[in-house]
């Protein structure tokens, strides 16, 4: 018996809504164990102490300092060299082998392990360059992780940009830098915007590659020179190794409460800028 097309598309989309519920299920649920475990440990004294007896009593801190600067700092590095690339693969490039090789690597560097990436700043960086475990080390590391999402995301950005719009700058008497800064990247903002969120959710989610270059000192860290540890890797070295899970699960809270409240502000921050670009 042949489904007619209007009963076949009926089930299409019911299983399509079956499955993006079942993945919404799956994640909720995942959020909510570890929240309903972690948030009854979060006190003020857990947000504002350093850890005691290596984590089993005490706050996370220096943790919080450390995700802040390691964070920051390798999306500051990273955010402009990638929206630079590009704009020049874009703008000021025409398509031939050097750009499809150009994103051909983009594209095997976004998918190579993080414990790859550990592996080489902790030679290059850590052992050759001799900055050693630090703060600096982990950025640089993590910058090179989420340049090719920058690249990649700010391309498609800037692309999805009519070709209208650049000839109407050029029209109105534009260079092609004037004409790529008023008018291509206001309009391409949501779309670099999302690929930086993105880079900010996976760099303060990543473990193994800060483990490997910024070290893992629970000292309060004061420059970018010195060793510290994530909240990342606190919540791995306390749930590996059994110190503490009450610690564990509160830690892991503060991990997701931290990547939701810094995503929703940079929608925030995405949408003002593009309200004000309009």
């Amino acid at each position: 018996m042949r489904i007619s097309p209007k009963h076949s598309q009926r089930i299409a989309v019911t299983v399509m809504w079956a499955i993006a519920g079942l993945t919404l299920a799956v994640l909720a649920f995942i959020i909510s164990y570890i929240l309903w475990h972690g948030l009854r440990h979060i006190t003020w004294t857990f947000l504002t102490e350093p850890p005691q007896s290596m984590g089993r009593e005490g706050g996370v801190l220096p943790m919080i300092v450390g995700t802040l600067w390691v964070t920051g700092l390798a999306v500051l590095i990273a955010a402009p060299v990638g929206i630079a690339a590009a704009i020049y693969l874009t703008e000021y490039t025409r398509e031939g082998r050097m750009t499809a090789i150009i994103r051909f690597g983009a594209d095997c560097l976004a998918g190579i392990p993080s414990i790859i990436f550990g592996l080489f700043g902790f030679v290059f960086f850590v052992i050759t360059l001799g900055m050693g475990f630090s703060i600096l080390s982990g950025a640089l590391t993590l910058a090179l992780m989420v340049l090719p999402t920058i690249i990649r995301t700010s391309e498609e950005a800037i692309r999805a940009v009519p070709k209208s719009y650049r000839d109407v700058s050029f029209g109105l008497g534009s260079t092609r830098w004037q004409m790529v800064t008023w008018v291509v990247l206001r309009s391409a903002l949501p779309g670099i915007c999302t690929g930086v969120v993105l880079s900010i959710g996976r760099s303060i989610s990543e473990t193994a590659a800060v483990m490997l270059t910024a070290g893992s000192a629970m000292g309060f860290p004061h420059s970018i020179f010195e060793s510290s540890r994530t909240l990342s890797l606190h919540f791995y070295i306390l749930s590996r190794e059994g110190i503490s899970m009450s610690n564990a699960y509160a830690t892991a809270s503060v991990l997701i409460l931290s990547i939701l409240g810094i995503n929703l502000f940079a929608y925030w921050l995405m949408r003002r800028f593009v309200a004000k670009a309009v």
